[in-house]
C-alpha cells in the first residue's frame, strides 16, 4: 500500500467494485473516500432516477455505508473536498458523453491548479474508442466495416479484473441518498420493484441466468418478443453494475453455440459503435448526421404523439410496445424499431422526440446508443437503414408475434380477439368483436394513420431529400 495519503475515488457511470479500474487504482492508497456527485443540472429520465436510487443504495452497501453523496457542481464540491480533506490524488473512470467529456477537462484544470495528482480510466467500453480510426486517420462509419476492423486487427478485449480485497475507505459527511430526491412522490416506480433489481450482485446473477437458460439458441430467439430470451443486461450495462469486458469474455468462452455468441457480441459492438459515434459526432442525439435530412418536412403532430406514447395508436403491436415501456421499464430490442419505424415514418414525427420519450421512460436510458438506433431507424444516421425499409406493424405482429402472446399480455382489451383478427382489428367481422367484446372507438381505438397513405407520405418525402 502506498504511503499515508487520502484520495478521491468518484464513482459515475461505473456502480461497481469489480473490475473498476479507478478504484483498483485507488485501493493501492492508505484512504480512499468514495464520492457520487449528482448534479441536478443533469438530465435524467424518471425511469432512471429510480434506477440511480436503487443502485446507489447497493453500492453503499457494498462499500459498508462510506459512500459519499452530493448534490451541485462537481468541480465545486471537489475542490472543497480536496481542501477539507487535503486529499491529494483523485481517480476516476470516464464518461464517453459530450457533456461528461467537458467535466474531465474542467477537473483535470483544477487538479493542475491545486496541484493535485488525477487519472482516469477506461472501464465503460471494451476498446479505447479514441485509438480505434482507419488508417487514413478518418473514422469508421459503417458498422460491419467497423466489426471487421475489431476482430482482424485490434483483437480481444482486456480481461476483467476482480474487486480489491482491502479498501480503507472513509467517510465525510454528506448527504443520504433520499435527500437527492430521485424518487417521485406518487411512487408510481413501485411496478419496477417487481421486476427489476438494481446493483452488482444483481447484474451478476442476471448474467448467470442469461448464459443458464437464455444464450442457446439467441440469434433467432431474440426476435420473438414473447419469449424470455434477451439478456435483460442492459440497463446494469448503463449504470456499470457490471463490466462489459467480464460480459464479452464469459459469454466466448461459454459452451453455447458459435452463432449464438457471435450475434450477442456484435450486439455488444454496436453498443461500443454507438458510443465511437457519439465521440465523433457529439450533436448524435440532437442533430442529423445525414445534413439533408435537415430538409425533411416532419409532420409534428402533439396529439398523435401521445396517442402512441399511451399505447393507443389502433395497432396493436406498437401498443403492446409502448404499454410494455411504461408498464417495465423496457421494450423488446424488436419491438423498440418497429414502435420508432411507425413514430417516424407513418405519422411522421421527428425522431427526437421519440428518442426524448425513450430516454425518459427507459431504465436503461443511454444516450448514446439510444440516438444511434433512433437514427437508424430514421434514416438519417451513419449507417443508416434506406429509406424505403417503412416496418409494416400488422406483419411485424404476424411475423414474430404469430400466437399473439406478447399483444394480449400489454393490450389485454383484446385478449378475447381470435389471432387471425388481433393484429389488424379493424378488419374482424363485426360478430367477431361483439363476441370478443371489442367496440372499436371505445373499447380499443381505431387506427389513427392509414398505414398505407403514410407509407407512401413518407416515401415522398424521402425521394425529395436523397
Amino acid at each position: 500500500m502506498a504511503q499515508d495519503q487520502s484520495v478521491i475515488l468518484w464513482f459515475r457511470r461505473d456502480l461497481r467494485t469489480s473490475d473498476n479500474l479507478a478504484l483498483l487504482e485507488a485501493s493501492k492508497y492508505h484512504k480512499v473516500l468514495p464520492i457520487y456527485i449528482y448534479n441536478p443540472k443533469d438530465f435524467f429520465g424518471g425511469a432512471s432516477k429510480w434506477w440511480l436510487h436503487k443502485s446507489l443504495e447497493s453500492l453503499d452497501r457494498t462499500l459498508q455505508g462510506k459512500l459519499n453523496v452530493y448534490v451541485g457542481d462537481e468541480e465545486t464540491i471537489i475542490e472543497d473536498l480536496i481542501k477539507k480533506l487535503k486529499c491529494s490524488k483523485i481517480f476516476w473512470n470516464k464518461v464517453y458523453e459530450p457533456n461528461e467529456e467537458i467535466k474531465d477537462q474542467s477537473l483535470l484544470s483544477l487538479a493542475q491548479k491545486r496541484s493535485v495528482e488525477c487519472k482516469s480510466f477506461n472501464s465503460s467500453l471494451l476498446w479505447n474508442i479514441e485509438d480505434l480510426n482507419k488508417s487514413d486517420g478518418g473514422y469508421y462509419k459503417v458498422y460491419t466495416a467497423f466489426w471487421n476492423f475489431l476482430r482482424s486487427k485490434i483483437g480481444e478485449p482486456r480481461i476483467d479484473l476482480d474487486a480489491p480485497k482491502h479498501v480503507n475507505y472513509i467517510k465525510d459527511s454528506a448527504v443520504a441518498i433520499k435527500d437527492l430526491k430521485l424518487l417521485s412522490i406518487n411512487k408510481w416506480y413501485l411496478k419496477f420493484e417487481k421486476i427489476w433489481t438494481p446493483g452488482e450482485m444483481a447484474a451478476n446473477q442476471m448474467l448467470k441466468k442469461f448464459l443458464a437458460s437464455r444464450l442457446n439458441g439467441y440469434d433467432e430467439k431474440r426476435n420473438y418478443p414473447d419469449l424470455d430470451s434477451t439478456s435483460k443486461l442492459s440497463s446494469y450495462l448503463h449504470f456499470g453494475e457490471i463490466s462489459v469486458n467480464k460480459i464479452w469474455h464469459v459469454v466466448n468462452e461459454s459452451n453455447a453455440p458459435k452463432k449464438d455468441k457471435e450475434t450477442f457480441l456484435k450486439e455488444l459492438v454496436w453498443r461500443e459503435f454507438s458510443y465511437y459515434l457519439l465521440k465523433h459526432f457529439p450533436n448524435l442525439s440532437s442533430n442529423n448526421y445525414q445534413s439533408k435530412f435537415d430538409k425533411f418536412s416532419w409532420k409534428n403532430n402533439d396529439v398523435l404523439l401521445k396517442f402512441w406514447q399511451k399505447g393507443i395508436t389502433g395497432y396493436p403491436i406498437i401498443d403492446a410496445g409502448m404499454r410494455e415501456l411504461w408498464q417495465t421499464g423496457v421494450m423488446h430490442n424488436r419491438i423498440r424499431m418497429i414502435v420508432a419505424s411507425f413514430l417516424v415514418k407513418n405519422l411522421l414525427i421527428d425522431w427526437r422526440l421519440g428518442a426524448q420519450w425513450f430516454l425518459d421512460c427507459l431504465v436503461d436510458a443511454d444516450l448514446a446508443s439510444n440516438s444511434n438506433n433512433w437514427q437508424w431507424v430514421a434514416g438519417s444516421g451513419v449507417d443508416h437503414a434506406p429509406y424505403f425499409r417503412i416496418f409494416n406493424p400488422v406483419l411485424q405482429g404476424q411475423k414474430f408475434d404469430s400466437e399473439g402472446k406478447y399483444i394480449k399480455k400489454f393490450v389485454p382489451e383484446l385478449k378475447r380477439l381470435p389471432t387471425k383478427y388481433l393484429f389488424a382489428p379493424w378488419l374482424a367481422p363485426e360478430a367477431e368483436l361483439f363476441k370478443a367484446g371489442v367496440v372499436l372507438g371505445d373499447t380499443y381505438p381505431k387506427p389513427i394513420v392509414d398505414f398505407l397513405i403514410t407509407r407512401n407520405l413518407a416515401l415522398q418525402g424521402y425521394k425529395k431529400i436523397s
